[in-house]
């Protein structure tokens, strides 16, 4: 069971670092006035969440269910761990998809406007819409809760 422990505990790192090496870039993004700046931080972000953010997720969600099985730990009748696995699975399904495909249009569109040398107005529409940030930032929000119910396990 330690082995799981240890395990996991290095996934959730690995998720943390991707989430990390993902929003980063997205806040910068949006804090930035010049475009082609933010073309650079978005087309940034999107390459570091197929690299860090979707293999750290997979590894944490293997990684947890691991743990639980060597632990003999019920995941539907245990109230606080099906919460956790609710949160894990909107975070998953929901928030993560939204904000890569956000990411995604800007960095097609950005190479795109590179190889014309010029930027298009596609992609100044894409670089002021709001969806990265703010399905990126509900998963970051989402993490203290994930903390709070495995640590606090109030039902």
């Amino acid at each position: 069971m330690d082995l799981f422990r240890l395990l996991h505990v290095l996934a959730l790192f690995w998720m943390m670092a991707g989430l990390g090496a993902v929003m980063v870039p997205i806040w910068r993004a949006w804090s930035a006035e010049d475009l082609e700046t933010r073309a650079v931080m978005l087309t940034e972000a999107a390459q570091a969440e197929t690299r860090w953010l979707l293999s750290g997720l997979l590894a944490t969600g293997l990684t947890g269910f691991a743990w639980a099985a060597s632990d003999n730990t019920n995941l539907i009748t245990t109230g606080w761990l099906l919460a956790l696995e609710v949160v894990f699975i909107v975070n998953v399904f929901i928030f993560l998809p939204l904000m890569g495909v956000g990411l995604r249009r800007v960095r097609l569109l950005a190479l795109q406007a590179r190889k014309r040398g010029e930027m298009s107005e596609e992609l100044q529409d894409a670089l002021n819409d709001r969806v990265p940030v703010v399905f990126g930032t509900l998963m970051v929000i989402s993490v203290p809760v994930m903390t709070w119910l495995a640590i606090a396990k109030p039902f």
